[in-house]
Order: C-alpha cells, then structure tokens, then sequence
C-alpha cells in the first residue's frame, strides 16, 4: 500500500461514490494548504525573532511586525484545520466509543460529523460576511501600519469552508457506515 492509498475498510471506501471527486481534490488542496501553513509559520517565526532582535539591539520601533506575524498564524491556523480534520486529528474524547456497540458508535459519529459540519458551515458563512464587509468599507487594524482586515477575514473564510467541505465528505462517509457498516464490524 503506498501513501495516499486508504487501507481496506477505511472511511475512504464508505465515501460515495458521486462524493469522492470531492474528496480526492479536497486532499490534494490539503496537503497544499499544509506547505502554505507550515511557510506562515516560519515566517511567522522569522519576523518576532527579527522584531526581537531589532528591539533589543537596534532599540528600533517595530509596529508592524506582529500584526504580520498574527495574520501568518491565523492563515497557518485555519488553512490547515481541513488537512487536521481529514486524519481525524482534532482533540476528541474517546470514553464513549470505548463502552458503546459498534453500531452505536457509528451513530454518534455521524451526529457528530453533522453537528460539527452545522457550526462550520456556519463560521464559514460569518466568516464570509466578515470579508465582504472589510472589502467593501475598506477596513483596516486600528496599528499605525493597519493593514487591511480582509486578509484575516479571507484566511479565516477559505480555511472555514474548507473544512466544511472536509465534514461533509466524512458526514456522507459516517453514514454510510450506518447503512452498511464496514466488513468485520459487529452490528
């Protein structure tokens, strides 16, 4: 089995088939948004480390620096929430599925995956009238160097919907597994 190819029996094989379009290019923009997430956070890294050195040494002002460094983390944040979410890599607690039937469990999966689509899509819309209204008042920070909010808002936005696109591929996943819960699962 090579990287990228899902194991027999994964969530990969309960994705429907008229979902799973969807699903590979999702992964392909992940592992995009990975390398544009861990480039933010050395960039991140190199301008507070700059802004540091320049404040100890040089006692120079430096009042852009970590707005900069805080929009690096928050695209680095949110770009990559998908890529988390499609490992299942979130913090979950697993007291449940450990007493729970197998059947049970895949239930509460799904409702699960559903509720957290639910509050996604609905970030992501906020998140979206966020960027329209930066964009069209032209708002900025409130810093000397203030620049524009639309930044942020876009990162949070793209990043949001992209791991609502990631719930509803795992959604429809869970519940297939419901309909027809994987070879060797108890019932």
């Amino acid at each position: 089995m090579t990287a990228g190819t899902p194991a027999p029996g994964s969530d990969a094989d309960l994705i429907p088939r008229w979902l799973r379009p969807l699903a590979r290019a999702l992964a392909i923009v992940n592992r995009a948004m990975v390398a544009v997430g861990m480039v933010a956070l050395v960039a991140a890294a190199v301008v507070l480390t700059s802004s540091v050195v320049s404040r100890y040494f040089l006692k120079a002002s430096t009042d852009w620096q970590d707005e900069a460094a805080q929009f690096c983390l928050v695209g680095a944040t949110f770009l990559c929430g998908a890529f988390v979410q499609g490992l299942r890599g979130h913090i979950g607690i697993e007291a449940l599925p450990a007493v729970l039937p197998p059947a049970a469990n895949r239930v509460r999966l799904a409702l699960v995956d559903l509720m957290c689509l639910a509050f996604c899509a609905f970030f992501a819309w906020k998140s979206w009238t966020l960027l329209h209204e930066a964009w069209v008042d032209g708002q900025t920070t409130s810093s000397s160097w203030a620049p524009p909010l639309w930044i942020p808002y876009g990162l949070m936005a793209l990043g949001m919907t992209l791991v609502s696109l990631q719930f509803v591929v795992q959604a429809a996943a869970s519940f297939n597994a419901i309909a027809r819960p994987p070879a060797g699962a108890g019932r």
